[in-house]
Formats: structure tokens, C-alpha cells, sequence
């Protein structure tokens, strides 16, 4: 079976599906299936690195790279169809090609979120985005999703017109050597932090955060900070980076909330090997990649009660009603004072974090590849 893997968004990607793509082309690397030939669109690193179109800076910019993501699906990826002729096109950015093509079809959908959250997303840019995922719903597309809770609401949105499997992916595999200096530059110590990694979305719910942090070091007294690592929300819609940077300074917690930007892998290293919680204030997430991370460091997890991060967490979490800052205020209050409650919840979630594997992702996607429809 000769499966043709569409890595082209590795040029934008800054995140979740980012991390998505890269791990399942290590997997499809590292654990070879007799009957499937994997054959890759790009090198996933050198794509990965380039960053002629990554944050674009004007309108010109980012025209150019909507053209050059329109003549990609279009034209470009059809014809390696033609030429590589695979049974399988694997597309793992929700768009496939218009175009009829002579094989299977498996599109990613990592979430529902252009139907859930409108109010997120450039009107333009939605309805353009929208348009070209329903043209790539093609003859013989199976549809591959992250939980059955975005199964459930794809199928709220799509119908029942396409097959869905649902496949857990695996976690970012951290190999560069971990560089504490990120702790000694912010003065973070070990447990004196509570954490969150991640783009600061709107749908993240990283203001509601910063005030329920807020609250907890008026009603504990502690010296502990808050690190949200990673940039600026994809448009301005999407974007809370200004509001949470602006209710820290009303606040007067600009020596106790870090925001160091995006950093590296060898820094997410350090910064969760010293962590004391992750705390998971999402509204709405597909999967919630960084519940899998922190527990498989044993770092224990707060996380909003949204459907997708009860069903990763699978009870190894500590929950909270999604949008309370009263209900997370109290529970990292709780995980501070409770020394048992936190040892109980890194065993559980350790625990956890190995029913998500590379291994068990590609193996998903070979069951998938091989047995068409099921």
C-alpha cells in the first residue's frame, strides 16, 4: 500500500498541528509496516525551518502565501499524485485537493472550530478556508479526527456523509538537551511555578488565568509564578497576547507572571522538568497536547472541564468548570495545600501518558491505511 503523506503546511505550522505532522512522520519513519510504503511531500525538517511565510508582517505577505497554499492543493500536490500514483493521500491540514484524484483520501480535521467559533476567525478568511475544505470532500474521503469529542461535533456540522476514525495522537518528542538557563534568567525554581505553553488564542481563556493566579497568591500569600510561554494568537481577532499583557500591568505582576515568547525545545524541557502544575484554562481544544507532555514529565494537570481535555485526561487530571475563575482559583489553592492530592495526581497521570505513544499513533493510521472505510 503506497501512502502519500502531505507535509506542505509544515511551512506555517507553529503549533498543535505542527506537532502533529512532524510526530506522525517520525512514526511513519521509525516503525516501518511490511505492507505500507510511506512517501513524503517535503523533508519534514528543512519544511519545517522555512520561514519564508511564517508571521507575515504585511497584507501583501500574506496574500502571496494564501496563493501559494491555493497552487499547492490545486495543482502542485495533484500532480505528485499523478506521478507517485499512492493507493492513499494522506492531507493533515483539513484541505485536500479539489481535484478528482485516483486514490483513497484521508483528511485530518483536528477540531470543529471554524464552525464552533466563528467570532474567532477573520470573516473573509473563514469563508475562503470553509470553501476549500468542502471542495476536497471528495469521492472516497475518510475523515481522521483527535477525540471522539470532535468526532461528535464534526459529525454536528458535516453530517454522516464521510467515515470518521478517531486517532490519539502522540506526544512532541523532546531530543534536544534541556537548557535550564530559561529558569536561571526568570529566577524560576523548582515547584515555584505553575505553567501553561501555547499561543495565546482566545479560546485559551489565558486572561481568565492570570486573574485566577492572581487570586491565589492574594488568598495564600505564596511566591510562586505563572510562566504562559509562546506568542501571539494567529490574527488579530484571535489574539489575547495584548489583553493579558495589559491586565498583568493593572494587576502589578510583572515580577510574578513570565511571558519569555516562544521558546525552544530545550527550553520547554527545563521549564516543564521544574513546574509545580500545568494549569489548562482552555474553552475549547480538539485534543490538548500539552496534558499528555506535562503528565508524561509528572507534572501534575488543572484543566478546564471542555469535553476534549476530560476525555485526554481520562481522570488523571484535576478539572474545573470551564470559564469559573472562582472554581480555578480554588483548585490551584487546593493542589498547593494538598501535598497528597499532587503526588496522587503525577502517578495517575504518568500513568496516563502512556496510552499515548508514537507507536500506537502510527499503528492507528496503518489499521486505518489497511482496512479501508472501518
Amino acid at each position: 500500500m503506497k501512502v502519500l503523506l502531505d507535509l506542505q503546511y509544515l511551512n506555517v505550522a507553529t503549533s498543535g498541528i505542527k506537532t502533529y505532522m512532524m510526530e506522525l512522520a517520525k512514526a511513519a519513519r521509525r516503525y516501518n509496516h511490511p505492507d505500507v510504503h510511506w512517501i513524503f511531500t517535503h523533508e519534514p525538517e528543512k519544511q519545517a525551518a522555512d520561514n519564508n511565510y511564517k508571521f507575515p508582517q504585511s497584507k501583501i505577505q500574506r496574500l502571496n502565501y494564501h496563493l501559494d497554499y491555493l497552487r499547492w492543493k490545486e495543482f502542485q500536490l495533484p500532480d505528485l499524485v499523478k506521478k507517485h500514483k499512492p493507493d492513499v493521500l494522506i492531507c493533515p491540514d483539513f484541505v485536500s485537493p479539489a481535484a478528482s484524484l485516483n486514490c483513497r483520501r484521508l483528511t485530518v480535521f483536528h477540531d470543529a472550530f471554524f464552525w464552533q467559533m466563528p467570532q474567532n476567525y477573520p470573516r473573509w478568511w473563514r469563508k475562503y478556508f470553509l470553501n476549500l475544505i468542502a471542495k476536497g470532500l471528495k469521492e472516497n474521503t475518510e475523515i481522521i479526527t483527535t477525540t471522539y469529542y470532535s468526532k461528535k461535533s464534526l459529525i454536528q456540522y458535516l453530517g454522516n456523509d464521510w467515515p470518521i476514525a478517531v486517532i490519539y495522537q502522540a506526544p512532541k518528542m523532546l531530543h534536544d538537551p534541556s537548557e535550564p538557563a530559561i529558569l536561571k534568567n526568570h529566577q524560576l525554581e523548582k515547584d515555584g511555578y505553575f505553567l501553561h505553553i501555547g499561543t495565546f488564542d482566545r479560546r485559551k481563556n489565558l486572561p481568565l488565568l492570570v486573574k485566577a493566579f492572581a487570586g491565589f497568591l492574594t488568598q495564600t500569600g505564596s511566591d510562586k509564578k505563572l510562566v504562559l510561554a509562546g506568542g501571539p494568537g494567529q490574527s488579530k481577532q484571535m489574539d489575547d497576547f495584548p489583553i493579558v499583557k495589559k491586565l498583568v500591568e493593572e494587576l502589578q505582576l510583572e515580577n510574578q507572571v513570565i511571558l519569555p515568547g516562544y521558546v525552544s525545545d530545550g527550553a520547554v524541557k527545563a521549564l516543564y522538568s521544574q513546574a509545580f502544575a500545568y494549569v489548562f484554562s482552555s474553552e475549547n481544544e480538539g485534543f490538548g497536547i500539552p496534558i499528555v507532555e506535562s503528565m508524561g514529565f509528572g507534572v501534575p494537570v488543572i484543566h478546564s472541564d471542555q469535553e476534549a481535555l476530560l476525555e485526554v485526561a481520562d481522570g488523571a487530571g484535576m478539572p474545573f468548570q470551564t470559564g469559573s475563575l472562582e472554581d480555578l482559583t480554588k483548585k490551584m489553592i487546593l493542589l498547593s495545600q494538598e501535598n497528597g492530592l499532587r503526588t496522587q495526581l503525577i502517578e495517575k497521570g504518568k500513568k496516563r501518558a502512556e496510552d499515548f505513544s508514537a507507536k500506537k499513533f502510527i499503528e492507528a493510521f496503518h489499521q486505518v491505511i489497511l482496512n479501508p472505510g472501518k
